[in-house]
């Protein structure tokens, strides 16, 4: 068995009982297989780079299991073809790393980012 893990991006105008619906199908999926579920950490709505379908947001949930390769590829097919699932990504998990949620960056004012530009500008040169 291989560990796995599979960022699932899920359309943000799907209720949560739907979500957790595609969720448990998955773990479902890799149990009845003999593969072992190890996390299931939900993400939130995140705003996305570019728009997916008119959507620019997203619902993130990381996946973690151990699963022989076949019931991957079974659940990658499953997951393009299952309403709700905008994107998803399964990659192999390596010893000791760790994935985390990228932390959104502080937002700096608009006003005060223009007003600094200004400042410089308009002082003299010596």
């Amino acid at each position: 068995m291989t560990d796995y893990e599979i960022l699932l991006m899920l359309d943000p105008e799907v209720p949560e009982e739907r979500q957790s619906q595609i969720v448990s199908r998955i773990r479902e999926s890799i149990e009845n297989d003999g593969g072992r579920w190890d996390n299931e950490e939900p993400w939130g709505r995140r705003r996305l780079a570019y728009e997916i379908d008119h959507k620019p947001e997203g619902v993130y949930h990381l996946l973690t299991f151990a699963a022989e390769p076949a019931t991957l590829a079974e659940i990658s097919r499953v997951l393009k073809i299952t309403d709700g699932v905008m994107r998803h990504l399964a990659v192999r998990r390596v010893e000791g790393a760790s994935t985390r949620p990228a932390q959104p960056a502080p937002e700096e004012p608009v006003a005060a980012a223009a007003g600094a530009s200004q400042d410089s500008e308009t002082e003299p040169s010596a």
